[in-house]
C-alpha cells in the first residue's frame, strides 16, 4: 500500500513538472546526440535539456518557479547583477551532484560555484563548455574581464549565450556557431543595429535577440532580411 502511495506522488509531482514547462515557450533543434529542447523562461534566463541533461543558463526567481521545473545537472552564471544571479533560484534547481559554473565574481557570491575566466574551456557533465569575454566597450556596466558568455556544445551543434555584452571583437573569432542568443537593450547591452553586426561577424544559424526589454525586435529581423541568418523571435523580454 505504501509502495503504491508513494508511485502515486511521483507521478503527482512528475505531472506538475511537465505542466509548468509545458506553458513556458520551447524550440527543439535536432543534434548528432538526440534533441536539443531550448526553453525560454525570460530576460536572460534560459534551460537547455539534451540526451538527459538539464543546464540552467542564469536562473531568476522573477522569471519561473524554479520549484516547478527540472533540476540542473548544470547551472551557468554570465556575472552578478541580480537580474542573472539569484542563489535562491540556484538552490531551488540544484541537486547533490548540479555542477554549477560562473564567472569568477560569482564564485564569490555563491559556495560552489566554480569560476571559469575568459578563454577557459572545460568539460562539464559531459558537456563542452568554453567562456568568452562579455563586456562593454562604450560603458561600464559590464567591465572587461569579469563578465562570461558561454558557447554550450550538445552532440553537432554549438550554442551561445553572450551574457551582457556589446558586440565586442572577440565575436569575430566564434566559430561554427548554430544558435546564438544576443542581449539587446540600452543602455546595457546593444542596439538592434550592434546585434545585426555582431551576427554577421560570426554568422550563426539561427539567432535569438534575448534580454530585449522594450526594443523592437523588428528592426533587428529587418536588418538581418537576406543575411542567411534565421532570426527567431521568443518570449525573452
Amino acid at each position: 500500500m505504501r509502495q503504491k502511495v508513494v508511485l502515486s506522488l511521483l507521478m503527482v509531482v512528475a505531472v506538475g513538472l511537465a505542466s509548468a514547462q509545458d506553458k513556458l515557450q520551447a524550440d527543439t533543434f535536432p543534434t548528432s546526440g538526440g534533441d536539443l529542447r531550448v526553453t525560454f523562461i525570460g530576460h536572460g534566463t534560459l534551460m537547455f535539456q539534451h540526451a538527459g541533461k538539464v543546464v540552467h543558463v542564469d536562473p531568476v526567481s522573477q522569471y519561473a518557479d524554479y520549484a516547478s521545473l527540472p533540476k540542473a545537472d548544470v547551472v551557468l552564471v554570465t556575472h552578478t547583477h541580480g537580474d542573472h544571479l539569484d542563489p535562491k533560484a540556484i538552490e531551488a534547481v540544484r541537486k547533490a551532484d548540479t555542477v554549477l559554473v560562473g564567472n569568477a565574481a560569482s564564485a564569490s557570491n555563491v559556495a560552489g560555484i566554480e569560476a571559469m575566466k575568459n578563454g577557459d574551456a572545460r568539460t562539464v557533465a559531459g558537456l563542452r563548455v568554453e567562456a568568452v569575454p562579455a563586456y562593454n566597450v562604450s560603458k561600464q556596466f559590464h567591465p572587461k574581464g569579469d563578465g562570461n558568455g558561454y558557447v554550450i556544445t550538445f552532440g553537432d551543434k554549438r550554442v551561445y549565450v553572450a551574457g551582457d555584452t556589446e558586440n565586442v571583437p572577440e565575436m569575430a573569432g566564434l566559430q561554427k556557431i548554430d544558435i546564438a542568443f544576443l542581449p539587446m537593450n540600452l543602455p546595457f547591452t546593444m542596439t538592434p543595429e550592434m546585434v545585426a553586426a555582431a551576427a554577421k561577424s560570426f554568422a550563426p544559424k539561427v539567432l535569438y535577440p534575448y534580454h530585449f526589454g522594450s526594443t523592437d525586435t523588428s528592426t533587428l529581423t529587418a536588418l538581418l532580411a537576406g543575411s542567411g541568418i534565421e532570426v527567431r523571435i521568443r518570449n525573452l523580454k
